[in-house]
């Protein structure tokens, strides 16, 4: 089991405070194992925050290895016919597709909901 140090501040649950000038937050990545659809509860909402006005859908909550979230990412992608990405747990889906992208979820067994606006 090989700890990888990341200082991403998102992954950094419960420390509050170091302080050590060259503290740097271990954790392990190796051993998420990806849920099955039936056990991961996605969020689908609508994001405008940092993206020049332009709207996305935004895809939180997916537990398991980055492959995988890509592999979710890239068919969600296709059956949407537009661009987007998948990293850091999140899928963004370019515009607003956030019916189409709940319905093909449901198709694929995920327990998803809408969030927010």
């Amino acid at each position: 089991m090989s700890k990888k140090k990341n200082n991403d501040w998102k992954k950094r649950e419960g420390v509050v405070y170091s302080t050590n000038a060259d503290f740097e937050f271990e954790f392990d990545e190796g051993d998420v194992e990806t849920l099955s659809p039936q056990e991961q509860y996605l969020k689908v909402m609508l994001d405008k925050k940092a993206r020049g006005g332009k709207q996305v859908t935004l895809i939180t909550g997916f537990v398991g290895q980055e492959d995988d979230l890509k592999e979710l990412g890239k068919t969600l992608k296709s059956k949407c016919g537009v661009g987007g990405s998948a990293k850091d747990d999140e899928i963004i889906i370019q515009g607003d597709h956030r019916d189409k992208v709940l319905d093909i979820l449901l198709k694929l067994n995920y327990k998803a909901k809408k969030a927010g606006g």
